[in-house]
C-alpha cells in the first residue's frame, strides 16, 4: 500500500510504499526523485547508473533524483520518494542536506547495514511515518519533513560509522558524474552566482559542452540553476516574513524584478502573490 503527500503551494510530494513504488522502473529510467530503498528479511537487485546492485537484507539504499535505477527483483520492501520542494525547501545542516553525505555529497553509493538496535528504531519511525501520513491537519507537512529529517540524520550517522557501512562505487560514466559535481557546486554557489559559465570554469569545462552533456540527461545547467533559486525564494516565502524585494537581494539579484519574471515563470504565480496563497489557504 503506498501513502502520499502533496502540498499544493510548493509543489511538494512524499510517498512512502512498498515495492509496488519501483514497478515504473522495470525499465532503466532516471528517478526524478530522491529515493530510499530499504529491504527487511531478503535481499533486493537493482542497477543503479548501469551497474547491477545487490540489496542485502536490513540494509538502506539512499538515491538521487538524477540517477538512472532499474528494479529487478525485491519483496517487502518499504520504498520512500520525495522531491526537492517536500525536504530541500527546509535549511538543513550541510552533512544532512540535500548535497549531504547521503546524496551528492558522497564518492560512494552508500549501502547502509542495519543491525538488530537499529533496525527497531527505522521499524519505528517507519510506523510513525505511516500513522503521520494518514493524520490530515495543518501541521501534517511540518511534520512530516521533521520525520523525513530524522531519518536522514540517523543514516547519516549511520554511514559515518565506518564500521557498519559497504559502499559501491559511484558509476564512472562521465555524464552522470559531471552532474553530481554540478549540483554540488550549485548547492554552494547559487545565492551569488547564477551564469553557467562560473560553473563550467569551476569544473574546467565550457558552457557548451555542459548544456551538451546535460541535455543527454534531459536537464540543463541553467535549468539546474534556476529551479534551486526558485525552490530557495519559495523557502524563504514560506518560512520566513521576508518581502520580495528582501528575498531577490539575498540570493544574488541586483533588480528584484529578474527574481519576480523567473519566479513567475517556473510557478506561473509573482512571489507575492505565491505569498497571498500562502497566506489564503493557512
Amino acid at each position: 500500500m503506498t501513502h502520499s503527500f502533496s502540498e499544493f503551494s510548493t509543489n511538494a510530494i512524499l510517498k512512502v510504499g512498498d515495492e509496488s513504488l519501483l514497478t515504473p522502473y522495470k525499465t532503466s529510467k532516471q528517478l526524478g526523485v530522491y529515493a530510499f530503498i530499504w529491504t527487511s528479511n531478503s535481499k533486493a537487485e537493482l542497477i543503479v547508473d548501469s551497474m547491477p546492485l545487490t540489496l542485502k537484507p536490513h540494509s538502506i539504499l539512499a538515491l538521487t533524483e538524477v540517477q538512472y535505477l532499474q528494479f529487478i527483483e525485491g519483496e517487502k520492501l518499504n520504498v520512500y520518494f520525495f522531491n526537492r520542494e517536500f525536504y530541500c525547501i527546509k535549511d538543513h545542516d550541510q552533512e544532512v542536506g540535500c548535497a549531504g553525505l547521503l546524496f551528492f555529497g558522497n564518492d560512494h553509493i552508500p549501502l547502509i547495514h542495519l543491525n538488530e538496535k537499529e533496525q527497531k528504531k527505522f521499524n519505528i519511525l517507519h510506523e510513525v511515518f505511516v500513522d503521520e501520513l494518514e493524520t490530515k491537519d495543518t501541521i501534517q507537512a511540518e511534520m512530516l519533513r521533521m520525520l523525513m529529517a530524522r531519518f536522514i540524520i540517523k543514516s547519516t550517522r549511520i554511514l559515518k560509522a565506518k564500521d557498519t557501512i559497504e559502499t559501491t562505487p559511484v558509476s564512472k560514466d562521465s555524464k552522470t558524474e559531471l552532474l553530481r559535481n554540478f549540483n554540488v557546486l550549485v548547492e554552494s554557489y547559487f545565492r551569488k552566482e547564477h551564469s553557467v559559465s562560473f560553473y563550467a570554469e569551476k569544473l574546467f569545462k565550457s558552457p557548451k559542452t555542459l548544456s551538451n552533456t546535460f541535455a543527454k540527461l534531459n536537464t540543463s545547467p541553467l535549468r539546474i540553476i534556476h529551479e534551486r533559486l526558485i525552490l530557495e525564494s519559495k523557502r524563504l516565502l514560506v518560512y520566513t516574513d521576508k518581502t520580495a524585494k528582501e528575498i531577490a537581494f539575498e540570493i544574488g539579484f541586483e533588480d528584484a524584478s529578474h527574481l519576480s519574471r523567473l519566479f513567475k515563470k517556473h510557478t506561473s504565480f509573482s512571489p507575492s502573490e505565491f505569498k497571498k496563497q500562502l497566506k489564503s489557504a493557512s
